[in-house]
C-alpha cells in the first residue's frame, strides 16, 4: 500500500463533541483533508509546537518525551497513521537509536505532537485517505470569495474617504495665499505626508 504525506492544516473546536478539537491534516499534492478528533490537552500541545515563539515555562509531557529521547539519542524519524477502526485512527512512531529501527504504537494525537517536535514527516496509507478523507475546496473557495469581497469593500471605503479628504483640502487651499501654501507644503514634506504635499503642489502650480 502506498503512503501519502500529510501536513497540518489547522485545529478547530469540535462541533460534535464537547471539550474536543478537530485536527485537520491535508494531503500533500492533493485536495483532501483528514479530520481527526483529539482532546484539549493534545490540541494545546500541538498548537504550542506549531507556534515556534511560544515556550512554556515548564516542559509539557511531549516536551519531556523529546528531552528524554534526545538524552538517550532516540530519534522519531516519521509517523504513520496506519489503521482506522470505528472512527478511531491508530498510529505508529518509527524511531531509530544507534542504527536500529523500532516501531512504537501511539495515539494519533500524541504521535503528531511528537512529530512536530522532532520535525518528522506524517504519513497515512492511501486506502485510509480514500475512506476518511474529505474535500473542503468548496468551503475554502467561499471563504476566499468572502475575504476578497470584504477587501474590496474596505478599499472602496478608503478611496471614498481619500476623495472626500482631498476635496476638503483642495477647497481650503484655494483660500490660502501662495506664501501660506509654500509653508504648508514644507510642513507636509517634513512630516512625510506626500499625498497632501502633492495636492498642495498642484494648487501652487495652478497659480503660476
Amino acid at each position: 500500500m502506498s503512503l501519502v504525506r500529510l501536513n497540518i492544516k489547522g485545529i478547530s473546536y469540535s462541533q460534535t463533541q464537547n471539550g474536543a478539537y478537530a485536527l485537520i491534516l491535508s494531503e500533500v499534492g492533493g485536495e483532501r483533508k483528514l479530520p481527526i478528533v483529539i482532546g484539549a490537552f493534545e490540541a494545546q500541545s500541538i498548537a504550542i509546537a506549531l507556534e515556534k515563539e511560544i515556550k512554556p515555562p515548564r516542559p509539557l509531557t511531549h516536551d519531556l518525551f523529546k528531552n528524554f529521547s534526545d538524552r538517550f539519542e532516540i530519534v522519531v524519524k516519521q509517523v504513520i497513521i496506519h489503521k482506522l477502526v470505528d472512527g478511531v485512527f491508530y498510529s505508529s512512531l518509527i524511531c531509530e537509536r544507534e542504527g536500529i529501527e523500532e516501531i512504537i504504537d501511539a495515539r494519533t494525537s500524541d504521535a503528531i505532537a511528537l512529530a512536530l517536535r522532532f520535525n518528522a514527516p506524517i504519513f497515512t496509507y492511501k486506502n485510509i485517505l480514500d475512506k476518511a478523507g474529505i474535500y473542503l475546496k468548496a468551503e475554502e473557495k467561499q471563504r476566499e470569495k468572502d475575504e476578497k469581497e470584504e477587501e474590496e469593500i474596505i478599499e472602496e471605503e478608503l478611496l471614498t474617504d481619500e476623495i472626500e479628504l482631498a476635496s476638503e483640502d483642495t477647497s481650503d487651499y484655494k483660500k490660502m495665499s501662495l506664501e501660506e501654501l509654500k509653508e504648508l507644503l514644507s510642513q507636509a514634506v517634513s512630516h512625510e505626508d506626500y499625498e497632501k504635499a502633492a495636492r498642495i503642489r498642484d494648487e501652487i502650480s495652478k497659480r503660476k
